[in-house]
């Protein structure tokens, strides 16, 4: 992917590399502990082991045909991340082949200047390049920053998650 510029922010989004995948680790433990926070029962709990754990599961990913990890930097510093991927029918999600954004994560002080638009159009439109017809993602029902974004560039609900705790 060749870098991409957003006059937003100055925002960079480029594909992600080796050197990279240490922030992205703590950036991935940092989704974990928001999500947590948002609801302790349904979402898993980080730990200290988290981003080294979350690195080397990325790190894996890089080199993958199907997958994408993008990151966003602002004047030359990475603030952000996306990680998605292109996937074939899926019969328990009842849909056709799909690209499936896992994650998209902006640093809190960075957030609302326009790196997570920059970072989910990139991710669009190279899932579109790839062949992607459908893009899906799930967000945190008390995400609603998240879900204001994705829905201003043409997400819709579909599905709805419901949880029962035993």
């Amino acid at each position: 992917m060749e870098p991409e510029t957003s006059d937003e922010c100055e925002t960079t989004v480029r594909s992600a590399t080796k050197a990279d995948i240490d922030l992205l680790g703590m950036y991935g433990a940092e989704l974990v502990s928001i999500h947590h926070g948002w609801d302790a029962r349904r979402f898993i709990a980080g730990g200290p082991r988290t981003p080294t754990a979350y690195s080397g599961h990325l790190r894996g990913q890089l080199d993958k045909p199907d997958v994408l990890v993008l990151v966003a930097e602002i004047h030359g510093k990475v603030v952000g991340y996306a990680y998605a991927g292109l996937e074939g029918s899926d019969y328990m999600a009842l849909r056709g082949p799909a690209g499936a954004i896992y994650d998209l994560f902006v640093e809190e002080s960075h957030r609302r200047r326009g790196a997570g638009r920059a970072l989910l159009t990139a991710v669009v439109g190279e899932l579109r390049e790839r062949g992607a017809t459908q893009i899906v993602l799930s967000t945190a029902h008390r995400n609603d920053a998240g879900q204001r974004l994705f829905a201003s560039m043409g997400f819709e609900p579909t599905m709805v998650e419901m949880t029962l705790q035993l």
